[in-house]
């Protein structure tokens, strides 16, 4: 830390013994410096929490709503200077710091607003020897208003998006990451067998869902979402629809464990499934299991989707068949991005590069039959060094309605 900056700290009081940070610091170094960028500005929830070791302010956990602006948590990264890390978060924050959690050099608990957020960061960057050249920014995360205060301040400095950068840093899991994922899968698989093993005929899609969220809170999940079809259609969304003898159901549901979101999909039936239905989640088996094959360290992305089109090129009902594979980890659809043909349209940047033991991947297959509704399996892979591991691998089968009452 340079003794201007220092000085100018102190006399802020906001200096205190370095912490160790929550991430990698050489690896965020070689990202910004493939991107050029001097100074980083992440303003996303969810990116904050990375470099925070895991850190989400409670009280606005759920909104960001506040009177006339909105919170907006400030991560400022200083690229080869990682002991000048500084958060600017709100005055309430001030409780948290006490407690020790924020682990950052140094923190500026007093913001209200996004304006005012910004006007902090702004000074907290300006107490540094020379202006930036190019500052990153999340686009998609940054409001407006604290976008002009940012620009109107640095207005010889190129403002550019992080993104990239950010989601490779948080590519590579660590082991604390990964045991969070396996057991937020685990027990959103949990959830889903239980409300299926629960309920029987004349259950109406909402109610499903409602009872797959009250399954997850109990386990000590976030319920996030809850995708569910059944019967013939393949309308996904909670309904009035009801659940009758011999109807399948596909529950996909993401559920978040301490931060980190379990993302899977499983199905039950109403009675026991004939020829026709076992073989069709037979095929979408064969395509999640062929899918794993290739995955293990120093693979190139691009081989998870070689992998899955060549068994689908085979499938009986090919034309029918939707595949995806993509990263997850603190959102859904995080980097490794392996392909551009996603439902979620992003550039598939990770196709060309190797994988990296840590790197954790949703994969998705699903037959839209158009007699028999909606088939698909979610899993989530670990890639490890000699291939990967599947987490909450269980309740692949077809779970039977109503047999645990």
């Amino acid at each position: 830390m340079s003794a201007n900056y220092a000085a100018a700290a102190r006399a802020l009081g906001k200096e205190r013994p370095d912490p160790a940070l929550a991430f990698d610091s050489d690896r965020l170094d070689k990202h910004l410096d493939e991107a050029g960028i001097d100074v980083l500005i992440a303003s996303s929830k969810h990116n904050i929490q990375y470099l925070l070791g895991g850190y989400r302010f409670f009280f606005f956990d759920g909104q960001d709503a506040l009177g006339l602006s909105r919170y907006l948590p400030l991560f400022i990264y200083f690229k080869g200077h990682p002991e000048r890390s500084t958060y600017v978060g709100n005055s309430m924050e001030s409780w948290e710091n006490e407690n020790g959690s924020l682990r950052v050099p140094i923190v500026d608990a007093s913001s209200w607003g996004s304006e005012d957020a910004m006007h902090r960061a702004v000074r907290h960057i300006g107490m540094g020897e020379g202006g930036p050249k190019r500052i990153g920014v999340e686009r998609a995360f940054l409001p407006a208003d604290a976008e002009t205060v940012l620009r109107g301040a640095f207005s010889n400095a190129e403002i550019v998006d992080a993104l990239i950068p950010l989601e490779r840093l948080r590519a590579v899991k660590s082991k604390a990451e990964l045991d969070l994922l396996r057991e937020g899968s685990i027990r959103v698989v949990d959830s889903m067998l239980a409300v299926i093993s629960s309920h029987g005929a004349g259950v109406t899609k909402r109610e499903l869902a409602e009872a797959l969220r009250r399954e997850e809170v109990n386990r000590g999940l976030v319920f996030e979402y809850c995708l569910i079809a059944c019967g013939a259609s393949h309308n996904r969304a909670p309904s009035d629809q009801v659940w009758r003898d011999g109807d399948v159901l596909n529950l996909d549901s993401g559920g978040t464990y301490k931060g980190y979101i379990g993302d899977l999909a499983r199905m039950g039936v109403l009675g026991e499934p004939d020829v026709e239905l076992i073989d069709l989640l037979a095929e979408v088996e064969e395509i999640q299991q062929a899918t794993r094959k290739p995955i293990r360290h120093g693979a190139m992305g691009r081989e998870v989707y070689a992998a899955a089109e060549a068994v689908i090129a085979k499938a009986p009902h090919r034309q029918e068949i939707r595949f995806a594979a993509h990263g997850v980890g603190l959102i859904t659809h995080e980097a490794p991005r392996l392909s551009s043909r996603a439902p979620v349209p992003y550039p598939g940047e990770s196709a060309d590069k190797p994988l990296e033991a840590g790197m954790v991947v949703s994969i998705e297959t699903a037959i839209h039959h158009p007699k028999r509704g909606f088939i698909k399996l979610e899993d989530t892979v670990a890639v490890t060094k000699t291939g990967c591991e599947g987490f909450g691998d269980h309740g692949r089968g077809w779970n039977r309605g109503g047999s645990a009452l």
